[in-house]
Parts: C-alpha cells; sequence; structure tokens
C-alpha cells in the first residue's frame, strides 16, 4: 500500500519539525530581550521565556516623594520586555506553522 509510506514521510517530517521547533525554544529562553521606560530611567531584562533576570533603576528615578512614578516605571518596562519577548516568540515559532496547511491552525 502506497499510502502507508507517505505516512511514515509525514512522521518523520514532522519528528525534525518537532526537533527544530524544541531546539528554538531553548534557544528562546538564552536570548535577553531589553524593555525600558522613562527614556531609560528603567530598564527591564527578561529571557525569551520571560523570566526578568535583571532590572536597572537610573538613581534620577529615585524621588521618595513620588515612589508611585517609579513604580509605574518599573511595570512599564517589564511590559515593555514582556511584549518585545512575546513578538520575539511569535517570530521564532511562526517559522514552523508557516505554509503548513494544518486545520485548526492560524
Amino acid at each position: 500500500m502506497r499510502g502507508m509510506g507517505n505516512m511514515q514521510g509525514m512522521m518523520k517530517q514532522m519528528q525534525k519539525m518537532q526537533k527544530k521547533m524544541q531546539k528554538a525554544q531553548e534557544e528562546l529562553g538564552e536570548k535577553e530581550i531589553e524593555g525600558t521606560a522613562g527614556g531609560g530611567m528603567v530598564t527591564v531584562v527578561v529571557t525569551g521565556h520571560k523570566q526578568v533576570v535583571d532590572v536597572k533603576i537610573n538613581p534620577e528615578a529615585v524621588d521618595p516623594d513620588d515612589v508611585e512614578m517609579l513604580q509605574d516605571l518599573v511595570l512599564a518596562a517589564i511590559n515593555d520586555a514582556l511584549k518585545k519577548a512575546d513578538d520575539l516568540t511569535n517570530d521564532t515559532m511562526g517559522q514552523f506553522t508557516k505554509g503548513m496547511n494544518l486545520p485548526g491552525m492560524f
């Protein structure tokens, strides 16, 4: 039966792709993405796996009378970094779904 050989070939392709996807996932974890806020007053570094690995706060951003502003800057920098990490993940992992016509996948 010809259909079986075809199926095996497809399974091999899928396994190959899975290995590539795993490798890409691992590499994403090693990448560092920087998010900033307040014109660089606060910088946050996250990995491609969205782990915060570094936070830098410019001493000028520290105003004891306005702690809320500093909190907002830290939040904004984290969200900036996470959004960039998401974009990177989508770009990296998107290459695996491109050109594949899998039902239920966009």
